[in-house]
């Protein structure tokens, strides 16, 4: 009953049945616990995973059942406690891939990509072999620390050496990476080169990267891109419009305006059309 609310994203009653589980008297297994903890992290009830984390001691889950540590990981670094996440993580007595996924995972997402990086040379060092989910954590601590050489290396390195296959949010974390440096021409020879089709996401990465960094010609390639792949969303309009109107190209503002009319797409309200 917990794990359908979790899916359908009624956290609170989760907690409720949760609470209401334990005042009957019943004792939470580890799937209770795998089930409550991402909870704890969404709503930010820390009180209730730090519970969970001291009862799973107390029962042997954190000796016994692997998959009640990586939740613990997973739950300190969302809630940005980092040094409880490292406690959890040192003290597991096995670890498994997902051990080492959400530890250089949570690194990147609390801004220690450095440490990211480190940790997984440490990982391959120690044999455990990298997956999907490995990579785009390795790649994003890349991207938030901006060590570009870094993340070429590993980006290639996946197939050639690991045998994983590049998928589309590994392209997305590199076309981030390199557009977080600047290196937006980089970026777009990459998504060119792609065997995959990209998405709205990864030309939206790197409209904003242009922008960041001032590199019109492949701002207007970028949006024209995001236009073609959704021309039902005004937002892709009003990027390159805006687009034009910084280069102080009214003509092509104007076509824009009419390619927006004659496709019955309506501006939300909010957008500006000229920035």
């Amino acid at each position: 009953m917990m794990s359908c609310l979790a899916q359908g994203n009624k956290e609170r009653e989760v907690l409720g049945l949760f609470n209401g589980m334990l005042e009957q008297g019943f004792e939470p297994d580890d799937a209770s616990l795998v089930t409550v903890l991402p909870v704890c992290a969404r709503l930010g009830a820390v009180d209730v995973g730090e519970w969970i984390h001291s009862y799973a001691n107390s029962k042997g889950f954190l000796r016994d059942a692997v998959n009640v540590g990586n939740s613990l990981v997973d739950f300190y670094c969302k809630c940005g406690n980092l040094q409880a996440s490292w406690g959890v993580f040192n003290e597991m007595a096995n670890k498994n891939v997902v051990s080492w996924n959400a530890m250089i995972s949570g690194l990147a997402y609390n801004g220690e990509g450095e440490v990211g990086v480190g940790l997984f040379e440490e990982m391959v060092r120690g044999g455990v072999e990298p997956n999907d989910s490995t990579f785009v954590g390795v790649l994003t601590c890349c991207a938030h620390a901006g060590l570009v050489d870094r993340g070429r290396e590993i980006f290639a390195s996946m197939s050639v050496k690991f045998g994983v296959p590049p998928k589309l949010e590994h392209y997305g974390c590199v076309v981030d990476l390199l557009g977080r440096c600047g290196h937006v021409r980089e970026g777009l020879d990459l998504i060119r080169s792609m065997p995959l089709k990209p998405t709205a996401a990864l030309w939206g990465a790197l409209l904003s990267a242009c922008r960041t960094h001032g590199d019109r010609e492949i701002a207007e390639t970028a949006a024209k891109e995001l236009v073609g792949l959704e021309p039902w969303n005004s937002g892709n309009y009003v990027l390159l419009s805006n687009v034009y109107a910084e280069e102080g190209r009214w003509d092509e503002v104007e076509k824009v305006r009419l390619l927006m009319r004659g496709g019955g797409v309506n501006k939300v309200p909010g957008q500006s059309a000229t920035g």
